[in-house]
């Protein structure tokens, strides 16, 4: 194959981007290599594989329908107090327990109305609800009739979803104490209330020397450049290598060790890895917690864990710290939801930040009294998991604040869906997905990775140029650092291929790698992306063995 038609000069302007900007370009890049030369009649037959974007391309169904049956009795429940055309009314709590198992009994060919009674059962039984509450809850919420009250989190949807992390987030074994829980509009609306209810509540100040645990989702590294934070960054890098020269990915003790010095304030990390998508392992796990122990007690963790469940027996560092650790999860990946905005924050009720902040100094005290003020009449009380709903709304549209009760009705439907048989036997099979297009991609690169059960697998980060160094030696891996700009590869896949990828060094990892999302296209279509990265990198060996000639 010939070399991209772009100077280095362009190859390094664009690469100042945002790896999902770059995105963008590379796409251009396939779509025109699609159409083909203006002046020939047919176009390229060469078919855009688009892994750049982590979008699942599957959906949980069952628990889909589950909440389409869920609405149609909350109609019924609607029409049953007041009937006049297209106009209903607020559904009532009274007998609604009995009244839905009517309706399950009346419908028995409905989509989804078995597994709804299902979960309704097994959440009475495993939360000891009170059927009829529960009952108005899910009917009253999907509806969609009512502000969300409380505005945090509704009552029983709380406890079932706290009851999905206890079971896949902390492996079964939840640290002891309660876990409040914020629904939000997905992880990155997390993300942003973290971010900024930490700096409005003083805990964190501009130009703060905060960490992050690289390489990670890149969000993690452009926030904390903003104007708003001007973080000091620590970068804990994942550079260990294997024997055989593969990367893998593994965080080194001297580098997790930069958690000791007390001027790292929060670190951020995503737990499994994105994109290299392993699971902390055990050692580095405890050697944070020994750091919280012994050198930086009031180190803050912002835990994003929303690959966890790809992992088998994963068990987020919130359960090891859970008093230090802001847990945010998010629904989207598992169940196929991007599109459903269903994210949680988890914090444990005895927690540092809530102590930070009461032991602010008088001035700053008195700053929150008044930000809070209109909330209470002791604002100091207010608890930071609840400050951050006020803050999600300006504070002064707090009355209004919460997730949408329709979305927050599919979050417990997809939390109960997990705990019965159905929903673990759908774990599995989704996990064998990315596992087998992981291999489909390895088969047609020709590539090395290091063997991890930790995998999720959910993307893959091929670092190129210590592939280069362990199959062709150092002469090669510095033969390309001299002659090409690292992200040249993923223009030639672009241009030449139509196949999209992000670069690497985006997400502060290497820069001679790319990330592979496994999740977004069908099983075959890695193994034509790995066949056209081993075609690419055999043209560079072409090119390196000329250069020698």
């Amino acid at each position: 194959m010939p070399k991209t038609t772009f100077t280095r000069e362009e190859i390094r302007s664009f690469a100042q981007l945002s790896p999902f900007e770059l995105k963008d370009t590379f796409i251009r890049i396939a779509q025109t290599a699609q159409a083909g030369d203006p002046g020939q009649k047919e176009k390229s037959q060469t078919q855009m594989l688009n892994a750049g974007r982590g979008n699942p391309n599957w959906v949980a169904t069952g628990p889909r329908e589950a909440f389409h049956a869920l609405g149609y009795f909350a109609l019924a429940e609607s029409r049953r107090v007041w009937t006049a055309d297209d106009l209903g009314g607020m559904p009532e709590r009274a007998g609604s327990g009995e009244r839905f198992d009517t309706f399950v009994r009346r419908h028995p060919d409905l989509p989804g109305i078995d597994l709804l009674a299902k979960c309704v059962a097994y959440a009475v039984e495993r939360f000891g609800f009170d059927k009829d509450a529960f009952v108005h809850e899910l009917t009253d919420s999907s509806i969609g009739d009512n502000y969300p009250v409380p505005d945090r989190m509704l009552t029983h949807t709380e406890q079932i979803v706290r009851g999905y992390l206890n079971d896949e987030m902390f492996d079964g074994k939840p640290p002891a104490g309660n876990l409040s829980l914020f629904a939000t509009e997905g992880g990155t609306a997390a993300m942003c209330y973290v971010f900024d209810s930490l700096m409005k509540n003083g805990i964190l100040k501009k130009g703060d020397r905060i960490a992050l645990m690289v390489p990670v989702f890149t969000p993690y590294i452009e926030i904390p450049e903003l104007d708003t934070y001007e973080f000091d960054v620590v970068l804990v890098e994942a550079s260990l290598f294997a024997e055989t020269g593969v990367r893998e990915w593994r965080y080194p003790a001297e580098e997790v060790a930069k958690l000791e010095d007390p001027s790292v304030k929060l670190v951020c990390m995503v737990n499994p890895s994105n994109p290299p998508s392993l699971a902390l392992s055990e050692r580095v796990a405890g050697q944070i917690k020994d750091i919280v122990a012994t050198k930086n007690p009031n180190l803050l963790i912002v835990t994003d864990d929303v690959y966890g469940t790809f992992v088998p027996g994963f068990r987020s560092i919130a359960a090891d710290l859970p008093h230090n650790t802001v847990l945010v999860y998010s629904y989207s990946k598992h169940y196929g939801a991007t599109g459903w905005r269903l994210g949680v924050i988890g914090l444990h009720d005895e927690n540092v930040i809530d102590r930070m902040i009461a032991e602010l100094p008088p001035a700053e005290k008195e700053r929150l009294n008044r930000r809070y003020g209109t909330l209470s009449l002791d604002p100091e009380k207010i608890r930071f998991i609840d400050r951050l709903v006020a803050d999600s709304r300006q504070v002064a549209l707090h009355h209004t604040a919460g997730l949408s009760l329709p979305q927050q009705v599919m979050m417990a439907l997809f939390s109960l869906f997990d705990m019965v048989e159905e929903g673990q036997a759908y774990k599995e099979r989704v996990r064998g997905i990315v596992s087998r297009r992981l291999g489909l991609l390895l088969e047609g690169a020709r590539m090395k990775i290091s063997q991890d059960a930790q995998r999720a697998g959910y993307y893959i980060e091929l670092d190129l140029l210590a592939e280069a160094e362990r199959v062709h030696g150092n002469d090669f891996a510095s033969f390309l650092e001299k002659n090409y700009e690292p992200v040249d590869p993923l223009f030639r896949l672009a241009e030449q291929t139509s196949v999209v990828l992000l670069n690497g060094g985006g997400f502060d990892g290497p820069q001679w790698s790319v990330r592979v999302s496994l999740a977004n296209l069908d099983d075959l279509d890695y193994l034509k992306i790995g066949h056209h990265l081993g075609a690419i990198f055999t043209d560079y060996a072409e090119e390196w063995k000329a250069s020698k000639a």
